[in-house]
């Protein structure tokens, strides 16, 4: 049978990992350049190999340059050949393609402190990244690539603070969910001149499919379930000026959310529980790997790819980046008429919402959560994740409706993260989230069925970049049932930006006027506050 291009380019790095002796030498240059790896390989045999001559069509770096999970002492950077970006190939020929890269201290690249070469290679859509390590901590550097006589826009970046270091301030923005066809993108240029030093992104960084009302431009092509429409989705969603703007300015960390794969998919079922969905969900983690700046040890390998993990700054916080899709157990007691995915269901009416096998995030990602609470010394402790986690009541007076794609619908899995923040006496933590297209700032208790329990966190849930909300009045009549909710709106679109430092937490809810203006004007709906020492937010 033959391989499938996700499945050859996880066996080739499989095989390199791995150092098989039987490996041929091209075997192993292949499975390097597969992997835009070049730096796992001397330079001299590359130049064995060869360079490949470009012969573009058009400017090859149209969809910019990317940087991705800072850390002290490294960072990585991403960009993708593409002179014809909505061709399935990018416009790029079946061949290896040399690329050059720099790193320097100032913009005009006077001071470089790093360069290097790396390798695009055509089982990866021809992208290309590269980690480059041994950078000072808490600076800040240019970046940018070569091929032939093309170079790239510069982009800038910034590595974190030392892991002992005594942090001042950082800034992170919370973004998620933007629709290419229902918005234009310019909540992204808004958090650029915000000053940020992080943008966190939620999930649904694309979307798989088309839908929406007063659309403002459109996908090329239907929904996507192929490798080759993966592709086309990523790089029509890269070609946005301000998306592109965003990335080339702050360096960014990720988890994914459904839209990225399918509506409502959880773990290895789909919606419509599609025989063939292992298939369609290596395809889609291979393109989400090719299209950002992920470190090599994130790779895909056929319909698996591990993204969760932390970042540290200083001793100032731990963010704690959650997968709450790959692993998680089917959505509970779904509608005949789609087989899986969410509904909206009354507890009593189905005894699987409190089954302690239910599982958000599956048990060895809830293991490696409680291992990284354990270990924080962080003064906040931020956990990443996709959706809202707080309890968000959807029936009025004492009868209970719950959401079953999010936390309500796994209550067993929500309790057993809410027990390990109380057992290890987590700092300061603070719950993030996106999902909902609604801005929904809470304190979490540790009953969520009782809101005279104790406060054990702040919730931030951020609206969406550019996907449309709820109706406003199926949502606002759901706030009632839910006091613990200090802020819920559907209406807005935009991120929040978060402030830390020594004494608080600062969230700025930054909307935008109108998303479907490219020229929309920003401003900040409301500011709330939690105060180290503190379980709970407050408004500012």
């Amino acid at each position: 049978m033959d391989e499938s291009l996700p499945q050859r380019a996880a066996r080739l790095m499989n095989a390199l990992t791995a150092e098989q002796p039987s490996l041929s030498r091209r075997d192993v240059l292949r499975a390097a350049m597969s992997l835009a790896a070049g730096s796992l390989l001397p330079a001299s045999l590359f130049a064995a190999e060869g360079a490949v001559p470009p012969r573009f069509t058009a400017y090859p770096f149209s969809l910019g340059v990317a940087s991705g999970y800072p850390r002290a002492d490294r960072v990585t950077l991403w960009t993708r050949l593409a002179p014809e970006p909505l061709r399935a190939n990018g416009g790029m020929w079946d061949d290896v393609v040399h690329l050059g890269w720099e790193v320097a201290e100032d913009d005009g690249f006077r001071r470089i402190v790093q360069k290097g070469g790396v390798r695009a290679a055509p089982e990866l859509a021809h992208s290309a990244r590269i980690t480059v390590r041994g950078l000072a901590p808490d600076h800040s550097y240019f970046y940018r690539f070569t091929c032939g006589d093309a170079v790239s826009r510069s982009g800038r970046t910034r590595t974190t603070p030392a892991a002992d270091a005594k942090v001042g301030r950082f800034r992170l923005a919370i973004g998620s969910c933007q629709h290419y066809e229902q918005a234009w993108f310019s909540a992204h240029r808004h958090a650029v001149a915000d000053d940020i030093d992080l943008m966190l992104f939620l999930g649904d960084y694309i979307y798989e499919s088309n839908w929406g009302d007063a659309l403002v431009r459109r996908h090329v092509g239907g929904e996507s379930s192929s490798l080759a429409e993966y592709r086309i989705r990523h790089a029509q969603y890269k070609t946005d000026a301000d998306l592109q703007l965003s990335h080339a300015s702050i360096p960014w960390a990720f988890t994914w959310d459904d839209h990225e794969v399918d509506n409502d998919y959880a773990g290895a079922q789909s919606e419509h529980l599609d025989p063939a969905f292992l298939a369609r969900r290596a395809a889609a983690y291979q393109a989400f790997y090719e299209h950002q700046p992920m470190p090599l040890d994130m790779h895909p390998s056929g319909p698996d790819m591990k993204i969760y993990t932390d970042l540290d700054i200083g001793r100032l916080a731990r963010i704690s980046i959650v997968d709450n899709r790959q692993y998680r157990s089917p959505q509970p007691c779904p509608t005949d008429y789609k087989g899986g995915g969410s509904t909206d269901v009354r507890p009593r009416d189905c005894a699987l919402v409190a089954a302690p096998t239910q599982s958000m995030l599956g048990s060895e990602q809830e293991a490696w959560l409680n291992r990284s609470f354990a270990s924080s010394k962080a003064q906040w402790n931020l956990v990443a994740q996709q959706t809202l986690l707080a309890r968000f009541d959807g029936a009025p007076g004492a009868d209970r409706l719950v959401w079953t794609d999010g936390w309500d619908g796994y209550p067993a899995a929500r309790n057993r993260l809410l027990a390990g923040l109380h057992k290890h006496h987590l700092s300061n933590p603070i719950i993030l989230g996106g999902d909902i297209h609604a801005t929904v700032i809470a304190n979490v208790h540790a009953d969520s069925e009782n809101n005279d329990s104790a406060i054990v966190a702040a919730e931030f849930c951020g609206t969406s970049i550019g996907s449309q909300g709820w109706a406003p009045e199926q949502f606002n009549q759901r706030l009632p049932e839910n006091p613990h909710v200090l802020y819920g709106d559907t209406t807005k679109r935009g991120y929040i930006v978060l402030d830390l430092n020594g004494e608080r937490c600062s969230a700025d809810l930054r909307v935008l006027d109108n998303e479907k203006t490219p020229d929309s004007k920003v401003s900040t709906a409301a500011s709330f506050v939690v105060e180290s020492g503190k379980r709970g937010v407050r408004k500012a």
